[in-house]
């Protein structure tokens, strides 16, 4: 059994609020769609490289995108 990340993210609302699919977005990230729900499920954390792409393709930062808990 995979253990979930502690790394949280909002992709799911930015996609939302840009109106993107989760196969739209994967493309344009270079990531097959069943990479990008294991993300936004927290169940897979992205690489450094793929984590930029996405913050690039909502052009926000990095941490508008993913949240790493204190403690």
């Amino acid at each position: 059994m995979v253990k979930p990340t502690r790394v949280t993210n909002s992709i799911r609302a930015l996609r939302d609020t840009r109106g993107l699919t989760q196969a739209e977005l994967a493309f344009r990230v270079g990531v097959t769609r069943q990479t990008l729900i294991a993300i936004e499920a927290g169940r897979y954390s992205p690489t450094l490289e793929l984590a930029f792409q996405l913050a690039r393709v909502f052009e926000v930062g990095l941490d508008d995108v993913f949240q790493y808990p204190e403690v």
